[in-house]
């Protein structure tokens, strides 16, 4: 067993690996994350590709869970931290199924949450990679800037998917939307709650546009972002500034 799986074993950490039709891709992603821990969970959001089969005959242990319709990432984590959470662990690795985030560069989070027990670790993406989507870098530039805002704290991806959770610190109920921007939302709540948030640098795969298989919609997961940005900059200033003048107060 290598330093990084016993760490994670000690420390409680398995690996969420959330996924919809992605079938080109899985199996090569579990492969590869199955070289550094057995901990794994995936979360199949109603994928009506291959998906299914392809998990039944991985040729290694898992623990699956799956529903029939696709319910968006935001369910699919809630579900993943549940699952895990039933099972004893303390903390979560997620990564994408899609083949972008490197399952090897998973010892750089946990090296991180050596370095800072306890922490919410963020898998920093290089934005300026080949084939990185220009609507992504905008969207993500745009996150950013409204997360600064409603938390005060400057972060450089706040739309990576690659993350370490602590997730016996996180409550399941902190996910209200369902998909794609219920990571920022995660985010938010867990700066909120004084969960100590930190970052590092990952290396980060795009395909060319006609191999890539996508689920953003630069539209509607554009407008739903921007609901959601507008609820959580009144929460921050109905509950979060309050929070931190009261707290400044204090001492």
């Amino acid at each position: 067993m290598n330093d990084t799986a016993e760490f994670m074993n000690s420390e409680k950490i398995c690996v969420i690996v959330p996924t919809y039709n992605n079938s080109g891709t899985i199996a090569d992603v579990l492969s590869r994350i199955y070289r550094i821990t057995q901990n794994i969970i995936v979360v199949n959001d109603g994928s009506d590709d291959d998906t299914h089969r392809i998990l039944q005959d991985i040729g290694f242990p898992l623990t699956v869970v799956e529903y029939k319709h696709n319910r968006g990432k935001g369910y699919a984590l809630k579900c993943g931290f549940r699952k895990a959470l039933s099972m004893g662990f303390n903390n979560a690795v997620t990564i994408d199924s899609d083949g972008q985030h490197f399952p090897e560069d998973m010892p750089i989070l946990i090296n991180a949450y050596r370095e800072h027990p306890g922490a919410l670790i963020i898998g920093v993406r290089n934005l300026c990679e080949d084939n990185m989507p220009s609507g992504n870098t905008f969207a993500n530039k745009f996150s950013n800037f409204w997360f600064c805002v409603q938390t005060l704290v400057k972060l450089d991806d706040t739309q990576s998917g690659y993350r370490l959770y602590p997730i016996s610190r996180i409550n399941a109920s902190w996910i209200f939307t369902s998909r794609y921007e219920a990571e920022l939302e995660l985010l938010v709540f867990s700066a909120w709650h004084d969960i100590d948030i930190r970052q590092v640098g990952v290396r980060v795969y795009y395909p060319s546009p006609e191999e890539r298989v996508t689920h953003f919609r630069p539209g509607y997961d554009f407008f739903r972002i921007s609901i959601l940005n507008t609820l959580l900059c009144m929460g921050a200033l109905f509950y979060y500034l309050p929070k931190l003048i009261y707290k400044s107060l204090k001492c």
